[in-house]
């Protein structure tokens, strides 16, 4: 028998001292510091990406078993492509091999991958893989897992707002029924919750053009760990800073 998210949560809050209302169910990460951790252990920035990427099945596995909901990683921006080539064509093929890896864990955890951001501009490799690995998955009823891939905020607001202009245009959506549930519906996380929690590693103190909508009233988590390192632990220790929040979302208590 499937154990429900509450059931988890809840044995998870019990474990860490804390009561369900404190624990977070959407949880954004910020992934760095993977070329930094290689370059420190004088191996290949793409080495990292490699430690990176087995970083994100543990990670992905742990918020399976604590009942986290909603899991979102910033994986690859629109601004990345502006890194050296031949770094980027390895993190493309790395993307490629792991679309394809984690399948079986997917499943096996009732996992459903989503994937924020643009489609085009990816290579036709890692196209195919992401399709086809949200096609599988897409049954699945267990923690989304949102993977940001050739995702950037601002673009994401750009292309929710020619959505909107599109419907209006075909006489589907009327001026004055445009508001912030209009856009929220329109952006790549449609139907997913804001995140509660966001985390950014290896001590980094910017949003980087991520999540800009939705994370208005999110709590933000930043550690010195370069993703790579990051462990059930840290994990952990960002659930309880978080659980210490007061979240106001604009009132006073």
């Amino acid at each position: 028998m499937t154990t429900s998210f509450k059931e988890k949560i809840g044995n998870t809050a019990k474990r860490l001292g804390l009561s369900i209302e404190q624990m977070p169910h959407h949880i954004a990460i910020i992934m760095d510091g993977n070329g930094r951790w290689a370059q420190r252990k004088g191996l290949p920035r793409v080495e990292g990406h490699r430690e990176g990427g087995k970083t994100v099945e543990t990670i992905a596995l742990r918020c399976v078993d604590f009942g986290i909901e909603s899991l979102t990683l910033y994986s690859f921006s629109i601004e990345n492509w502006k890194r050296p080539k031949y770094e980027v064509n390895a993190l493309m093929h790395l993307y490629t091999q792991y679309l394809v890896g984690i399948r079986p864990t997917l499943m096996k955890n009732n996992v459903k991958l989503i994937h924020l951001g643009r489609m085009q501009g990816l290579p036709k490799s890692v196209q195919n893989e992401l399709k086809n690995t949200m096609k599988i998955t897409g049954n699945n009823t267990g923690m989304r897992l949102a993977l940001a891939l050739n995702y950037g905020g601002r673009a994401e607001l750009v292309d929710a707002t020619k959505q909107i202009a599109q419907k209006y245009k075909k006489g589907k959506l009327r001026l004055k029924d445009i508001d912030e549930q209009t856009i929220s519906q329109n952006l790549y996380t449609a139907g997913l919750n804001d995140p509660d929690l966001l985390i950014r590693t290896a001590n980094e103190m910017r949003i980087s053009n991520f999540l800009l909508w939705q994370i208005s009233y999110s709590e933000f988590y930043v550690t010195k760990t370069f993703w790579p390192d990051f462990k059930k632990a840290t994990l952990e220790k960002a659930i309880l800073a978080y659980a210490k929040r007061t979240r106001r979302f604009g009132t006073v208590r």
